[in-house]
């Protein structure tokens, strides 16, 4: 990961102390993500715009409450709404962004082996096996409780189960149908309605349903704003890392509400404003991003001649959908959310937003262990090209730097990117 440098340093020791002594590598963890947070501050990437360097510290900062305030922490799947978490002052703890900073702190290989010695098995996601071996170290420290959601992971169902029987700790899952009507919509708004009294009752925290409207309006002028950008930056040159769109996609869904993450999408508006002319080749790219690729980094990473406009993370809702109830409104997110139900809905929307960005090409990452993305990457390639949008699927791993394949994986992107080039020239 491009942005956490200092953090290798620590990975071998980490490692090393989390079997023996697992609170000593907890606080050098912490002592390390905390010394990067300073850089990210005072030294940020002076290649990123203003908007994505203050991102970086936002994202740090999110990674870092947990760890030091495990107490008032909450773990989660992906797509919990956390409005009501923000509004208790809880922590949201993610389980698929720890997995990233631990593959990123280099960390990764001996978290992964513990969970597959455990039982857990070899073709689970590698971000759940990842921390499920990380807090079975006693790396990780034990939330207050567990919210997630079924929804577009099935890994879900398995991991947060498995959490909370070794942490000892009350879970609430939200069940997400796969149909998007009216029904579905109050369904599921009535089970955000009962995970309010969850939280109260296992937290001792009160959410004021005042609070938590203006909360909710706040997260829906952030999509509103982050969707003006995403059209706005279609005619500019935003220069960007691989690491950048997942925070950007993170942060996204669960800072959604917060002033922070208002205020970082108003900071990308911001930096529009002197961004150049639009250059070069336009990468959408849809599934997570294998950062820890130096194949990836080498054709894509802070380049002039060609970068990733859009991910479809920061992009999963269908802002269209409204409810002046926060509940509903909250819930219209998951049951009109682009990887709910059937596949074809996530590759409209990836259409969409890729038209939306002005992509020349789109790069469909098939992350082992996702049967969602590799079941609709066939159906994806030929839906994009009908469109005339040629698409790349490409076979690796977002967290498990071990997976291999990087000579593939160059020799792939490079004849990918100089078509794109060569149908531009046409």
């Amino acid at each position: 990961m491009d942005n956490l440098d200092i953090t290798e340093t620590f990975g071998k020791y980490i490692e090393k102390w989390s079997g023996g002594s697992p609170e000593r590598a907890r606080r050098l963890l912490t002592f390390g993500w905390s010394a990067q947070n300073l850089k990210f501050r005072y030294q940020p990437d002076k290649r990123l715009y203003p908007a994505d360097q203050y991102l970086a510290q936002l994202m740090m900062n999110t990674m870092l409450a947990p760890l030091k305030d495990p107490e008032n922490s909450v773990m989660i799947s992906v797509f919990t709404p956390c409005e009501l978490l923000h509004e208790a002052g809880l922590h949201p703890y993610n389980v698929e962004a720890f997995s990233c900073y631990i593959s990123a702190s280099r960390a990764e290989r001996l978290f992964l082996q513990n969970a597959e010695d455990s039982g857990i098995s070899e073709t689970l996601c590698s971000y759940h096996k990842t921390f499920i071996g990380a807090a079975k170290t006693g790396l990780l420290p034990k939330p207050r409780c567990i919210v997630y959601t079924n929804l577009a992971c099935d890994a879900n169902l398995l991991t947060f189960r498995h959490l909370a029987e070794f942490y000892q700790v009350p879970s609430f899952v939200i069940d997400v149908p796969t149909k998007q009507n009216r029904e579905n919509v109050i369904y599921v708004a009535d089970q955000l309605r009962h995970m309010k009294t969850f939280v109260e009752k296992h937290t001792g925290k009160h959410i004021s349903e005042d609070a938590l409207r203006e909360r909710v309006a706040r997260s829906r002028r952030t999509l509103d704003l982050l969707d003006r950008y995403q059209s706005e930056r279609a005619d500019k040159y935003v220069p960007s890392d691989l690491v950048t769109p997942l925070y950007g996609g993170m942060t996204s869904l669960v800072l959604l509400g917060t002033k922070e993450e208002e205020r970082y999408v108003q900071m990308l508006l911001k930096d529009l404003e002197s961004a150049p002319p639009a250059k070069g080749t336009r990468i959408y790219w849809m599934h997570t991003i294998p950062f820890w690729s130096q194949a990836v980094r080498d054709a894509l990473s802070l380049k002039e001649n060609v970068q990733i406009v859009g991910c479809e993370f920061a992009q999963t809702f269908d802002i269209t959908q409204h409810a002046e109830d926060p509940y509903e409104d909250m819930e219209m997110r998951l049951v009109y959310h682009a990887l709910s139900g059937d596949n074809s809905r996530r590759i409209e929307m990836g259409l969409k937003h890729a038209r939306q960005a002005d992509a020349d090409g789109v790069v469909w990452f098939n992350h082992w262990g996702c049967k969602h993305t590799l079941g609709g990457s066939r159906l994806a390639k030929k839906r994009f090209e009908e469109n005339g949008l040629p698409l790349l699927i490409l076979d690796g791993d977002g967290c498990d730097r071990s997976h291999g394949g990087e000579g593939q994986t160059a020799t792939r992107l490079e004849a990918f990117l100089e078509m794109l080039e060569e149908k531009a020239d046409e």
